[in-house]
């Protein structure tokens, strides 16, 4: 799955601020709106959001 379309799935099944989740995830407020502009980010990052997202949802069905 794309990652920009997963992060979308995230915000919306979690009701989180766009900027929450960059600062969260990635220390970066502006990370998801600079990706639905086009930012490809590196796989290190790419690989902390995802273990981010992981570890929410995780936490979201034990």
């Amino acid at each position: 799955m794309n990652l920009l379309r997963r992060i979308e799935r995230h915000l919306d099944h979690h009701r989180i601020a766009q900027t929450r989740f960059g600062r969260d995830a990635a220390g970066d407020p502006r990370l998801v709106s600079d990706m639905r502009n086009g930012r490809e980010p590196r796989c290190q990052l790419a690989q902390r959001v995802t273990a981010y997202m992981d570890g929410q949802d995780a936490g979201v069905h034990s």
